[in-house]
């Protein structure tokens, strides 16, 4: 089929993405890489760059696949996912110095110059910041105050975003200041009233005897989010309330079967008060779904070493980490 669709499309960049997909599944690396090489001459896209650094990244060949990202940035400054995967490049795979922090560095800032709108980045470039004692670059709380000034600007220029609100609530909390997180929560729901991001964070990060208050507000606002669903679920499973948690967690489901981080939830409250019958039936229904969104979901499946991972396995490594994570706040 492949064959009579490069006779017919030869230029064509999915025909070509598929081909390598075959190659690279099967561990043809080599026939893989041949193939993105002809695709880069035929059909030079900005998904055929991007693909190709990812491929030489994931065979340990980084300066390769640094050299690929810039060529492919040459040719499209605006596509935002070349800055961020040459940044995690820099600052993830190499050696954490002050070389490979600054190299790291001016991958974001040019990919704010060309993306400014590009949530994503900001946040990778203010995580960066965070960190940069890891990298021998000064005092870890110089990098909050960094970041802190990195997230206010991407505010100034992105307003009324709620991830971008959400960046600096987690970073004051993971920084121990939580008065201040609790005032940016405040002012991040009279700018964004409306985000079930923020409405379900702010449920799930508020003290015990506000939280019942506080999702009875959410679900007045967002009675058909998924994550403030989800939010008031693992409410519900914390009380032992175990018939209303999977009501609710499977109405999260229902709404959004591709957040995989609802599925993860559902999965690790029927290990903890399920049958193996309830437990087996959640895992097929997610297999079948084949969920690629959710905040943890992503962390785990986009994550280099998980790259061969089936969509059952990382329902089990989120699923299990939730439940590590519940075990140790108890």
């Amino acid at each position: 089929i492949l064959t009579e669709a490069f006779k017919a499309n030869p230029d064509s960049e999915p025909v070509w993405l598929a081909a390598v997909k075959l190659e690279w599944e099967t561990g043809e690396i080599h026939r893989a890489r041949v193939l993105l090489t002809r695709a880069r001459e035929r059909a030079p896209t900005a998904r055929i760059y991007m693909k190709s650094a990812l491929l030489e990244r994931e065979c340990g060949h980084l300066d390769e696949a640094i050299e690929l990202l810039e060529e492919g940035l040459r040719k499209y400054p605006t596509f935002a996912k070349m800055y961020m995967m040459g940044g995690q490049i820099c600052s993830g795979d190499l050696v954490k110095d002050r070389a490979n922090l600054d190299r790291a560095r001016q991958f974001y800032q040019r990919g704010l110059q060309n993306c400014p709108k590009n949530v994503t980045l900001w946040g990778l470039a203010g995580q960066l910041e965070e960190k940069v004692a890891e990298f021998g670059a000064g005092s870890s709380n110089a990098g909050v105050t960094k970041a802190r000034s990195l997230f206010e600007l991407a505010r100034l220029k992105n307003p009324s975003n709620p991830n971008l609100w959400l960046e600096a609530i987690r970073l004051e909390r993971r920084a121990g200041n939580d008065k201040l997180a609790v005032s940016l929560m405040a002012r991040a729901l009279q700018e964004c009233p409306g985000s079930g991001r923020l409405l379900a964070e702010n449920i799930i990060t508020s003290p015990r005897v506000e939280q019942k208050s506080k999702s009875a507000a959410a679900i007045k606002k967002c009675p058909d989010d998924p994550l403030v669903i989800t939010a008031v679920a693992s409410l519900f499973a914390s009380e032992r309330k175990n018939d209303k948690a999977r009501k609710w967690f499977e109405r999260a489901v229902v709404l959004d079967p591709d957040q995989g981080d609802s599925w993860a939830k559902l999965y690790a409250f029927e290990l903890n008060a399920g049958t193996a019958e309830t437990q087996e039936n959640v895992k097929e229904r997610c297999v079948q779904s084949e969920p690629k969104h959710g905040e943890l979901w992503c962390q785990e499946s986009k994550d280099m070493s998980n790259r061969q991972k089936t969509t059952a396995d990382i329902l089990d490594a989120v699923s299990k980490s939730m439940l590590e994570k519940q075990q140790q706040l108890n």
